[in-house]
Parts: C-alpha cells; structure tokens; sequence
C-alpha cells in the first residue's frame, strides 16, 4: 500500500514525552479526577471541555516537535503531498493509463479521509503510554492525549486539501459545487468517529500493548475495503448485497461523499468505458441520498463516543499500575 504509507510519512511524528510541570502550570485549576466504577458522562465531556486550551497546548507542542530545527517548517506538509499528487499523475496518465480521467485527483480525494483517519488511530493507540510520566503525575482528563492526535492530524489534513484544492485550480479541474457542503459534513462526522476509536485505542493498549502492533495490520487490511483506488460502483454492479455491506462502513460514506464533491463529475468528459471501465466512475446518487448516509455515520459516531468514553473511565483507574 504505497499510497497510504508515503502519506503516513509525511505525517506521523514521534510524540515528544511532556513535561509533567509545565503541563500542570498549562492548567493548575482542573479539579482532580476522582475515578470510580461508576462512569458520568457529563462531568467527563464538561471536564474535557474546560481542558480545550490545554488540548491546543499539546497540538502545538507536538507540531513544534515535528518541524523542530526545520528550514521550511509548515511548508513541508505541503510540498509532500502535492510530490506524491503530481507523481500519481504522471503515472497513472502516462504510464498505467487508467481510463479515468485526472485518476489522481479522484484517488487524492479519498486518500484525504483515509490518510486523516490511519495517522490519527495509529498515533492516538500509543498516546497514553508513551505519555506515562505525566499520567502518573498529573491530573487532567487523559482522554485528550488521544484527541490531540486526532487534532494534529487534523491539521496536516487542512494542508494536504489545500494542496487537493491548488492541484483542481492547475488543471482546471471544477469540483461538483453543489456538492461542496457535503465536505463539511463529511469531516464532522470523521472528526466523531475518529475520536471516539482513537480514545478507545488508547485506553485498551495500556493494558493490551498488542493493540498498537495490530492496529497498523487491521488498517491496512481495512485500506483495501474502502473504495480509494477502486470505484464503488465496481462493487455494487458486481453485487448489490456486498455495496450495502461497504456502506455499513461509516468510513465508506465518508469516502463517497468526499469523491462525489471533489472529484465531482459521475462520468468525466474523456471518460472512456474501454480498457477495463464498466460503468460511471462516481454513483450517480441524489443530493439527499448523501445526506441520509452521513447522517447515520453522526448518529452512529456519537454513540461510539459516548461507549469510548464510558469505557475509558472504567479502564484509567489502573493506567498508574499498569504503566
């Protein structure tokens, strides 16, 4: 899966161990966590919530990290993938010559999710233990040692969709404007679902150090069931049953909302359905099909929230023993 590791590269940084003192003084007024067998929601969502500007603290040191002693800076997570955009072109216009046209920009769009949502998992399972100094020293709502993973991966996703964004201006390319707030949506319920997998990683590996080893095969395996490099409608026309089967994948509605906006066209002008091309490139679904879909991902989302965070409170009551 060369794609998606050349994107993990370019994103994934070590998560410097934090100082213990300079995180208590970045937040000295949390009350301290009192863990019992019984798990409350509402204070843990209003405790992480009053903990926002310490989460934004520990996004920014981890992106100081990564660029630390770096000329250019930000400017990399630019030049990275706009590389690896410009080398897909090249290859798969001119070289492997799929009959989709600009196929590099409809892999781009769904690489966008992906890349966002492997880099955030792969990181946030270890986040916990790699940070043990302070989890044993410091209170404060430790969820968010995952959720700033997700937040600094969101970053990089910010930079990698400008890119996407600069490539369609070059060549001309429109995106399905009408489609566009689907984007909006479709990133929401990523930032959810993520989230709730990535706090729920991350409290298991503690106790199961296994799970950050398996998490980097399950997602490769997981890779080849979204439809990234292949088109979605390839599945459904070969069986209807295994296309519902993929929708039940709150990552594969995700996936088809992106393409369907960014990409745009159903059948591009140029589309050719010879050399191998069995149908439209993009499901030709209505606007509130789209809706439907990325609806279900909220609602579903939420609860794994809800279950990740009840599950983590019951588990972080021994991280100290543990770690």
């Amino acid at each position: 899966m060369v794609a998606e590791n050349e994107f993990e590269h370019s994103q994934t940084a070590p998560m410097e161990i934090l100082d213990p003192q300079a995180l208590g003084n970045e937040r000295s007024d949390l009350p301290a966590r009192v863990v019992s067998a019984r798990v409350r929601l509402r204070p843990r969502l209003k405790e992480i919530w009053r903990s926002r500007e310490l989460l934004l603290f520990l996004i920014r040191k981890e992106l100081k990290v990564k660029y630390k002693g770096s000329f250019l800076g930000f400017i990399w997570s630019m030049i990275n993938p706009a590389i690896v955009l410009l080398v897909y072109y090249v290859v798969f216009k001119y070289f492997l010559k799929s009959a989709v046209p600009y196929f590099a920009l409809y892999l781009f769009s769904g690489l966008l999710v992906w890349n966002f949502f492997g880099v955030s998992l792969g990181g946030a399972s270890s986040a916990v233990v790699r940070n043990a100094g302070i989890v044993k020293k410091v209170s404060f709502p430790r969820e968010i040692l995952a959720i700033s993973q997700v937040g600094t991966s969101l970053v990089f996703f910010f930079f990698q969709f400008l890119v996407l964004v600069l490539f369609l201006i070059g060549f001309q390319y429109a995106p399905a404007w009408g489609y566009l707030p689907l984007v909006l949506g479709a990133l929401i319920d990523l930032v959810i679902v993520t989230s709730a997998l990535s706090i729920f990683l991350s409290a298991v590996n503690v106790y199961l150090r296994d799970v950050q080893h398996l998490i980097d095969v399950v997602l490769q395996a997981w890779f080849w069931g979204v439809p990234i490099i292949y088109s979605y409608n390839r599945v459904y026309h070969h069986a209807h049953w295994l296309g519902y089967f993929f929708l039940a994948d709150p990552i594969t509605p995700i996936v088809l909302s992106f393409q369907r906006a960014l990409y745009g066209h159903v059948a591009p002008l140029g589309y050719s359905y010879a050399n191998g091309a069995d149908g439209p490139v993009l499901a030709n679904y209505p606007y509130h099909f789209y809706l439907l879909m990325l609806g279900w991902v909220f609602v579903t989302g939420v609860v794994l929230l809800l279950i990740s965070l009840l599950v983590f409170g019951r588990l972080e009551g021994n991280f100290a023993e543990e770690l």
